[in-house]
């Protein structure tokens, strides 16, 4: 079947109304004539091998795509052939948005595991938006958080050691996961440390380093991709910039409980990804039990 990247509708129906990611990449509060509109547009689904892309930096911009299973990445490459990457995305969201600044795709969008999304032709979302002040909305939501999310990108890279980027992300993707109904304690990794050192620039080494450290100081446990985070407010303290290794003092343990942190962590993620009512900005108590 991943044999064929092109799978008509008529023949394998998923509608937006029955999807279990309507409400990650679809506007809130549409009425069912609406959303037979969106399913009309939906016309085509593609699959992606992992290791394929979707597209490439140059290829004309004709679509959006919303992820309907798997995991990828964003990348660019430097005028010496390194690969950087810019972003992940996984289930829910919508991607190709950088190709509307000239009409040409900016990225490379690879598949990080088997992958299946929704096209939805950009032409006809014009049209739409004419008609859908709803979906018009929904768009210019999606472009303005997309801007949210490079300032926090910027943020994280310019003002953060490596303990404290690291820590950010993980927690960054437990948030995500949770939002798509998956255990927030406990996830697979999608990309390599590589990858992972792309993101957030940092050496292959000291990404391995840092999480070997957290698993010393029993914040998380590691077992190759497989990742258990035992302690989130530990966590959050990395990311507010306090101590947290080897010399656990009671001054900040005491700190811990009261929050007298420089910086929260509500200040370092974009708010697509960490929603005002997240746990992570709410610093809800710590629980060493899994979500199911």
């Amino acid at each position: 079947m991943l044999n064929n990247p092109s799978i008509n509708m008529a023949t394998l129906r998923v509608a937006c109304s029955n999807c279990n990611l309507r409400e990650l990449c679809l506007p809130v509060g549409l009425n069912l004539k609406e959303i037979e509109q969106l399913e009309e547009i939906v016309s085509t689904r593609r699959r992606v091998k992992r290791g394929d892309a979707l597209y490439r930096a140059g290829d004309k911009f004709e679509a959006l795509y919303a992820i309907r299973l798997g995991f990828l990445k964003s990348a660019v490459m430097s005028s010496d052939g390194r690969e950087q990457v810019t972003s992940f995305h996984m289930s829910g969201d919508i991607v190709g948005l950088d190709g509307l600044a000239s009409m040409v795709y900016s990225s490379d969008l690879i598949a990080l595991e088997d992958t299946e999304v929704c096209i939805l032709p950009f032409a006809r979302l014009e049209e739409l938006s004419k008609e859908m002040p709803t979906w018009s909305a929904h768009f210019q939501r999606l472009l303005a958080r997309e801007i949210v999310r490079q300032n926090g990108v910027m943020l994280l890279l310019g003002s953060m050691h490596a303990e404290e980027r690291l820590a950010a992300f993980i927690l960054n993707l437990s948030q995500r996961f949770e939002q798509r109904g998956y255990s927030r304690s406990e996830f697979v990794l999608r990309m390599t440390r590589a990858e992972i050192g792309s993101y957030l620039g940092l050496k292959l080494e000291t990404v391995s380093r840092v999480l070997s450290r957290f698993s010393h100081d029993n914040l998380i446990i590691v077992n190759q991709k497989h990742v258990q985070i035992l302690d989130f407010d530990g966590l959050r303290a990395i990311v507010s910039g306090q101590t947290f290794f080897d010399n656990h003092s009671a001054q900040v343990k005491n700190d811990m409980k009261t929050h007298k942190t420089a910086r929260g962590i509500d200040d370092l993620v974009a708010p697509s990804d960490f929603p005002p009512d997240c746990c992570c900005v709410q610093k809800l108590p710590r629980s060493r039990a899994l979500c199911r």
